[in-house]
């Protein structure tokens, strides 16, 4: 099968968030399953500088507001994977975040930017390489909502071209736009219907891509679920649950190139399940660069993400007055919400040797944080898989998470009864309220204090195996039902 993965950024390159991780892991993980898979990528100026041989296939005429349009095949950079990148002066080639200006406010046209990137694939899916052709084009979140609806397009004009799988990885951002302009779009008038791309008088180009696409995926079972049911369906539960029978929960993995405290150069001392007690100079080190106490009667807290009311970050706020009451620190990297920022960054300046906080995202650093702490929180309000949990359980730092999502798919709570059956992997609690999840970071000061019982938990998730390869079998099944459904 010849499949090309439509995104919107790409680890290392460009991130801002799980997505990047996914389209750098999940197709190579595909390629081993036997798979023939190339990119379609939007040429920001980091990935056309950083991409290997360049080669253009061919130049089309202005589109979407594009000046010059260019099409390229290149290989990724450390890799043998093949990806085009759309050269669009005017649309693609500013620096910095892919989605907003440096105000953090969101580029006007990003509707033409992600209509082009979903018309793109659809004309590699027309024979735009003439050596390479897609059987499936396969896009990732709303950047990609429109590959499918111009692919039903071109069917009507030409019989069926290509097969099309969607992939939520977070419902609840869905590229709305204003009704007025669908007609930039360029899809048949009778697109602009409640069974097509209109979603409450405006165009969602997830909606598009979820109402098209012939298979539908997402990144946890339990996410699978729960965007069926109005609490979490943003709007969409009822074209997610009509089309139950086409949507798969497939779990996310975790790189072990990229996350693997064996070999990871960016931490201070390289660990394993067998030599844990290295963690600690992981935990010291960081101590020390964060200028925290050098304590270890009580756990430190890690916490990787944006501040944004999902991540119930608000809640960790809250609670941190009795973590440090009880002699527990805490480490965040994360930017977001303004008032959130603000509230970490007085306390860390109230408690400099309690509380440690870097607004904005550093790699390097986010990995040190997972390895040296004790605990990393997810207390989401919503999850659809969450990465941060696994990479904590891969580095022996119990996830404390809500029951949510692919938290509750990839956490099991150390209670006594899942002790004694080896299957605790961490903390894991059920309400989105300050009260539980105060509650349960006293269990983790409680199970901190007794070493074996703990140790024994941060083993049982280093063993746990949440790979690439795995969630790449699982997508070959959901290919194959599309193939079967060609014949």
């Amino acid at each position: 099968m010849r499949v090309v993965h439509v995104c919107s950024e790409i680890y290392p390159l460009i991130k801002t968030g799980g997505l990047a991780d996914v389209a750098a892991a999940l197709p190579p993980a595909l390629v081993r399953c036997g798979c023939d898979v190339r990119l379609l990528l939007p040429g920001y100026p980091v990935i056309l500088e950083q991409v290997r041989n360049p080669q253009m296939l061919v130049e089309l005429p202005p589109r979407f507001g594009a000046s010059r349009l260019r099409l390229y095949a290149a290989t990724l950079p450390g890799s043998e994977m093949p990806a085009y990148v759309i050269d669009a002066h005017g649309l693609y080639d500013r620096h910095g975040n892919p989605y907003a200006d440096a105000r953090n406010q969101e580029y006007a046209d990003n509707y033409r930017r992600f209509a082009l990137l979903g018309w793109m694939a659809a004309e590699l899916a027309h024979g735009l390489d003439p050596v390479w052709r897609p059987d499936i084009v396969h896009g990732h979140d709303w950047h990609a909502g429109l590959a499918p609806a111009y692919l039903k397009a071109a069917e009507r004009r030409s019989g069926r071209i290509a097969a099309s799988v969607m992939t939520i990885h977070n419902l609840a951002y869905q590229g709305v736009y204003s009704r007025e302009v669908f007609h930039e779009l360029d899809l048949p008038p009778d697109f602009f219907d409640m069974y097509g791309v209109e979603f409450y008088g405006n165009v969602s180009f997830l909606k598009a891509g979820l109402f098209y696409a012939d298979k539908l995926t997402t990144v946890s079972p339990t996410y699978a679920r729960e965007i069926q049911g109005s609490e979490q369906g943003c709007g969409l539960e009822g074209l997610l649950s009509g089309r139950a029978q086409d949507l798969a929960g497939i779990l996310n993995g975790v790189d072990p190139e990229v996350w693997n405290p064996e070999t990871d150069a960016a931490i201070a001392a390289n660990y394993g399940v067998s030599s844990l007690e290295r963690k600690r100079e992981c935990r010291r080190a960081l101590q020390q660069q964060c200028g925290l106490a050098m304590q270890d009667t009580a756990p430190v807290f890690g916490v990787v993400s944006r501040l944004t009311d999902q991540k119930g970050l608000h809640l960790v706020l809250d609670a941190l007055p009795d973590v440090i009451q009880r002699g527990g620190q805490l480490v965040l990297l994360g930017s977001g919400d303004a008032e959130l920022e603000t509230g970490f960054l007085n306390a860390a300046a109230a408690h400099p040797e309690a509380v440690s906080v870097q607004i904005g995202y550093d790699e390097g650093k986010s990995h040190q944080i997972i390895a040296s702490c004790d605990v990393v929180l997810v207390p989401s309000r919503y999850e659809p898989c969450g990465l941060t949990q696994l990479y904590g359980l891969r580095y022996g730092t119990l996830p404390l998470v809500r029951r949510v999502g692919g938290l509750a798919d990839s956490v099991v709570d150390a209670s006594p009864e899942n002790q004694a059956a080896g299957m605790a992997t961490g903390i894991v609690f059920e309400g989105f309220n300050t009260e539980q999840l105060a509650t349960a970071m006293r269990c983790a000061f409680a199970l901190f204090s007794h070493h074996d019982a703990w140790q024994r938990v941060q083993q049982t998730g280093m063993r746990q195996q949440f790979t690439w390869d795995r969630a790449a079998a699982q997508m070959i099944d959901v290919y194959r039902q599309i193939m079967m459904l060609e014949l």
